[in-house]
């Protein structure tokens, strides 16, 4: 391993030896593991990224994705050279311009729209790095200063987080390790094996030491074949199956009287709601067997330990903070919250003391409030025009780290905004994704292994320092000196502004984290309790367990869970009988991936998964070309007649770039731009089509 001892001297060291090399770093995209990577570099190449063994949450191991990031990285079409526009929005024509002309064009366009009113520029980010510098840092500091619209980063997880905020306090749980302990294991909402492996490689040693692996998924996914149990109910019925869970635990008495007394608050009104789910009652609603229902409650309530892995899918409905919030009561109830293998996880990132003022320095706002727009809803609101609730239209945008052409739900709306010829827009990208054939100006963004960051997780409960292995490629630049540039061009003169990548990794976690530490090893662990919430202790204002929130109560919304019916529900249309969801190819992340040709020879082409009963109804044969179609557009790809698919549900695994896709679209192009009860999030899963064969 190199030594580190200067960051400067190294990066020069390591362009002048010829000799092999190895460099400490972390993934960077988007899974609860967050793997601590190295990277042997030759000759200032990166031939090889692994997982580092010393790491115990890696254990040397990566997914097939990340084993790929070297070629990721070195790819023939890295986008390498600053590039503006010469042909028509969304053809993708381009001519390379220098980078002091084009950071002075966009500064000066920057300028000008500001004059009138800087809400009209909206920053569009997200999770394309997680990194916390490579992020919101630096980008933030320049858009506060500026008085842009604020993005609501709702896309992914805030449902979910909001649900288990209302009910635990806050995006915390179990110590991933100890579910290795676990006597049963519920996986709900997740496909393990293929986002969150090294969860599973724990999973799997539990069931060798005899624990029941139970799987609750619309989709026979990859992780619920190798499950002792699949529930396969329907889409956005999880909270009814959370209550009739509860209804069980009361009437059989597998209760924890004495932690709910000490450790919650709200247990009579819950109570008293979920006696009104029975098993009957959930197993119509979820549309699985009354004997499934009654065995997992059985297994729940009488199991010592007991966990849930809870993962992100399943909140991706209208009802999907309330779903949340009913399963996170579950632990509380029969006291698994008292074994280090007893409990639920969702989110550790929780636990992580980021110093988030200190990165993006709120402060520049100096007292202005601007306009939230949500990321979700980017396709009307680049559309609507100028009124006295929305402001003024949105005249430019800046993307980075995020690809919303291919993300954001209702898409051929989104590709309409993004078209508009007075639209003045950026995009910081390594790869020319579908949302660069829109850029009026795109600025070549490194890779993780050509700049500094520093990153949390949300799988467990390490910090990972991210050091550079090679020098840029190209004329490439960080994100964080893209708006530095950006930032001197438009008069921005605080020292803030100056700040190196180095050393905003340092602001991150100020000296709540041994920055030695992470610059010796590569990562330095959290002090966390094993049974971190064994004695109560939880972060809410009560210190408890809330089944009932007080806070959701004072905005006027209902204080307990319950189940909230999907917007579009499977039987209600007969026009759209089918229900939809749209999980990520195993090879896939979000957008992520789909460029490198190894990955996207693996998953073929875009593929619908479809129940034998439901193709043969239609006259679809395994391997044919099917239209998928709504109210809100169309989608061509190949059918895939499997038992992945429950009867009325398909599976349009995703997320493809539009250009790959069979007629210029995606799966995104048929979901809607409606919001779940809690957290402002998407609801991808809440979406009903018809299928027919073309």
């Amino acid at each position: 391993m190199a030594s580190w001892t200067n960051p400067n001297d190294e990066m020069d060291d390591m362009l002048a030896s010829p000799a092999t090399h190895q460099v400490r770093g972390a993934c960077p995209h988007d899974c609860p593991d967050t793997c601590a990577l190295i990277t042997t570099v030759r000759d200032g190449l990166a031939i090889k990224v692994q997982g580092n063994p010393a790491h115990a949450a890696t254990a040397g191991v990566l997914c097939t994705k990340v084993s790929h990031y070297a070629e990721r990285t070195n790819h023939p079409e890295r986008l390498l050279t600053p590039l503006r526009r010469v042909g028509p929005k969304g053809s993708g024509r381009f001519e390379p311009v220098g980078w002091d002309e084009a950071l002075d064009a966009i500064a000066n366009r920057l300028t000008a729209i500001a004059a009138r009113d800087p809400q009209a520029i909206l920053p569009y980010s997200y999770c394309g790095t997680m990194g916390l510098v490579q992020g919101e840092s630096m980008a933030m500091r320049f858009f506060h200063k500026l008085g842009a619209s604020f993005l609501d980063r709702t896309i992914c997880a805030s449902a979910g987080a909001e649900g288990l905020a209302q009910t635990l306090g806050g995006k915390v749980g179990m110590k991933v390790e100890f579910f290795a302990e676990s006597r049963l294991i519920v996986i709900w909402g997740s496909n393990s094996i293929a986002s969150n492996l090294h969860f599973w490689r724990l999973a799997n040693v539990a069931k060798r030491n005899g624990a029941r692996l139970v799987c609750i998924d619309p989709r026979r996914s990859e992780t619920a074949e190798k499950c002792h149990e699949h529930i396969q109910l329907m889409p956005g019925t999880d909270a009814a199956l959370a209550l009739a869970l509860m209804h069980e635990l009361i009437v059989n008495d597998w209760l924890d009287a004495d932690y709910i007394a000490r450790h919650t608050v709200g247990w009579e009104g819950l109570r008293e709601r979920a006696l009104r789910w029975t098993p009957e009652r959930a197993a119509q609603v979820c549309g699985v067997p009354v004997e499934q229902v009654r065995a997992l409650a059985r297994a729940w309530g009488t199991t010592k330990p007991a966990a849930i892995r809870l993962n992100y899918g399943m909140q991706r409905v209208r009802g999907g903070g309330n779903a949340v919030r009913a399963i996170a009561c579950l632990p509380a109830l029969t006291g698994a919250w008292r074994h280090r293998a007893g409990g639920l996880l969702l989110s550790s990132s929780g636990f992580f003391p980021i110093d988030k003022a200190a990165l993006q320095r709120p402060d520049l706002l100096a007292g202005r409030t601007p306009r939230t727009i949500n990321m979700v809803t980017i396709g009307d609101d680049l559309l609507r025009p100028a009124s006295p609730g929305f402001g003024p239209p949105l005249e430019a945008v800046l993307v980075y780290n995020s690809n919303p052409l291919a993300v954001a739900p209702e898409s051929g709306k989104v590709a309409r905004g993004f078209a508009r010829e007075d639209l003045f827009t950026v995009v910081l990208e390594q790869f020319a994704t579908d949302t660069v054939d829109y850029a009026d100006y795109v600025l070549p963004a490194t890779t993780q292994l050509e700049h500094w960051d520093i990153h949390g997780a949300y799988g467990h409960t390490d910090v990972l320092l991210n050091r550079p292995a090679i020098a840029p490629m190209g004329q490439s630049r960080t994100n964080t000196d893209v708006f530095r540039g950006l930032a001197r061009r438009m008069g921005f003169d605080e020292p803030c502004f100056a700040e190196s990548d180095e050393s905003l990794c340092r602001t991150a976690f100020g000296d709540r984290v041994d920055f030695r530490q992470l610059l010796e090893q590569g990562f330095a662990s959290l002090q966390i309790p094993d049974a971190p919430f064994a004695d109560g202790n939880f972060p809410t204002a009560s210190g408890r367990c809330e089944f009932f929130s007080e806070r959701l109560a004072r905005q006027g919304l209902d204080g307990l869970p319950d189940h909230l019916p999907n917007y579009e529900v499977p039987g209600s249309s007969t026009r759209y009988p089918l229900a939809m969801i749209s999980p990520p190819a195993r090879n896939f992340l979000n957008s992520s991936f789909v460029n490198v040709r190894s990955l996207r020879d693996i998953e073929v082409e875009p593929l619908l998964e479809l129940h034998a009963g439901d193709a043969a109804a239609r006259g679809i044969v395994d391997g044919s070309i099917v239209r998928v179609f709504n109210d809100r557009g169309e989608y061509l790809c190949k059918a895939k007649v499997s038992n992945r698919a429950r009867p009325g549900v398909v599976n349009g695994l995703g997320i493809w770039w539009r250009k790959f896709g069979l007629a210029g679209t995606n799966v995104n192009q048929l979901t809607s731009q409606k919001l779940t009860d809690l957290g402002r999030a998407p609801v991808f899963y809440d979406c009903l089509v018809e299928v027919q064969p073309v």
